[in-house]
């Protein structure tokens, strides 16, 4: 496992949050937050319609149902940049394009290696495990 692994796993089901969590889900470039982990962003963690890219409210959307994986990195590298840029928080990444989007985690997980070391980003379990 990546050093620092332990403790860093994103819950399989979160309907609340810390106070300096925040939800980390795949979207669309449309912002469109009708299913799955978006629409709970849009319901529970204050995520926008109409903003498919970035923090909003509670939670911060990667666009994921724009093509294949080449085209969710530099949205991934945002996301770890931005994510550098505030320590005090904890990003929760739900398994984003693993669900409605029809990636899988051998798919998503590789665009978060660098995430891996960064200590106030949480990965899902089937993230670590592709990345172990």
């Amino acid at each position: 496992m990546k050093e620092n692994y332990t403790g860093r796993v994103t819950p399989s089901w979160i309907d609340d949050l810390q106070e300096n969590q925040v939800f980390v889900f795949g979207s669309n470039l449309a912002g469109m937050h009708g299913g799955g982990a978006a629409r709970i962003a849009r319901l529970r963690f204050g995520a926008v319609m109409g903003n498919g890219v970035g923090m909003q409210g509670r939670s911060y959307a990667i666009p994921t149902m724009q093509g294949g994986t080449k085209t969710i990195r530099p949205y991934v590298n945002d996301f770890i940049a931005y994510a550098k840029e505030h320590p005090e928080l904890t990003f929760l990444v739900t398994p984003i394009g693993c669900g409605i989007a029809g990636f899988e985690p051998e798919d998503i997980a590789p665009l978060f290696e660098l995430a891996s070391y960064v200590k106030n980003i949480w990965l899902p379990k089937s993230f670590w495990k592709v990345l172990e």
